[in-house]
């Protein structure tokens, strides 16, 4: 069960860390501050829900030792914020198209 997960979780984060360099490329490209904005936020999702299975790893799948669950909370912190700023900002970004 737990290789399992451990290899889902590896598959999920690789998959995750291409969306947020193209992403991050398809940004750095553009010109106009809208289109720019919304990849940006685009990228922060896929970095916020990187982070967020990341910290699965020291939290679940790992013998528990006190580092190892400050790093898996400090992963899932920084994950969600980034989750949350990304759909935020998408959300703002896409109301100025309209």
């Amino acid at each position: 069960m737990y290789d399992l997960l451990r290899n889902a979780a590896f598959v999920l984060v690789a998959v995750l860390l291409a969306f947020s360099f193209y992403y991050g490329f398809k940004t750095r490209r553009q010109t106009e501050p809208v289109a720019r904005g919304l990849f940006q936020s685009k990228q922060n999702m896929a970095m916020g829900l990187m982070l967020t299975v990341l910290s699965v790893y020291p939290l679940y799948l790992m013998p528990g030792s006190i580092i190892r669950m400050l790093v898996g909370a400090v992963f899932l912190v920084i994950g969600l914020f980034n989750l949350f700023a990304g759909i935020r900002n998408y959300a703002i970004y896409k109301s100025r198209i309209r």
